[in-house]
């Protein structure tokens, strides 16, 4: 446990520095040497990215168990801190989702508002930051400053569901904060002035999904850090980016 505790402080630490903390989202051993070799301080799994490595889907529809068999290879790539996309918790109790991940040496967990496997349901806002509180009080009682980054899919939603997606958004990332969440991620922000109403609702590092080449909506990365943003990670794009390259440089073979 003590590296792992040693892990983690890392990982909380790099959160409260101040500064733009950017985690490339990584599927396998490879893509987290070459992340890490790189230079980055620290990673985390996409369950989006794993599941087409893995000829599945994203929604949960991967075993948890063969799930966390590809992370545990991961963290045992590295030397530097590791996080993981956990969805909404994949049906388990907060207190077993979290035991599962420090066994296999994670020090952090994305977790979400839509519950794929109950038919896309979105938990109510007391009901998200109460999982989300749980999973902190077990990460607490296990001695280890787990980095929960407390994901709402408000905005990415949309009106369909929500009268006022970013009201909605800010909301529930100031009740996540207030639960324990050490980091914040509103998925789907496209504009500067997105960012800015959220960054200013809270006081932890609020995640934006950037390309890794061609950026965000927003600008590049000096743009995002002159917004707030203190937390950057890449989603499926950088494993799509290698996609594209990959496709175009390879038909220039074919007879």
């Amino acid at each position: 446990m003590s590296n792992i505790s040693a892990l983690a402080q890392s990982l909380a630490e790099q959160h409260e520095s101040g500064d733009v903390l950017v985690m490339p989202t990584v599927w396998d051993t490879w893509s987290a040497a070459v992340a890490a070799d790189a230079g980055f301080s620290s990673l985390t799994v996409g369950s989006h990215p794993v599941a087409d490595a893995v000829g599945s889907s994203d929604g949960e529809n991967m075993d948890f168990t063969h799930y966390i068999e590809v992370v545990k290879k991961i963290v045992e790539s590295v030397d530097v801190p590791v996080s993981v996309d956990v969805e909404s918790g994949y049906g388990l109790a907060p207190s077993e989702l979290i035991q599962r991940l420090l066994e296999v040496g994670v020090v952090g967990a994305n977790i979400e508002d839509v519950v794929h496997r109950d038919n896309g349901r979105v938990r109510d806002r007391e009901e998200h930051a109460d999982y989300i509180a749980r999973a902190r009080a077990a990460a607490d009682d296990a001695g280890v400053q787990f980095v929960i980054n407390g994901r709402t899919d408000a905005v990415k939603l949309g009106t369909d569901v929500f009268p006022d997606p970013l009201e909605e958004a800010a909301e529930r990332i100031t009740l996540m904060e207030q639960a324990g969440a050490r980091a914040v991620y509103p998925v789907g922000l496209s504009t500067a002035e997105e960012i800015t109403r959220l960054v200013e609702e809270v006081s932890v590092p609020v995640n934006v999904t950037a390309h890794p080449v061609d950026g965000h909506g927003a600008g590049d990365f000096a743009v995002l850090k002159g917004l707030g943003a203190r937390r950057i990670t890449f989603g499926p794009l950088w494993q799509k980016w290698l996609s594209a390259v990959s496709t175009e440089q390879l038909s220039q073979w074919k007879s």
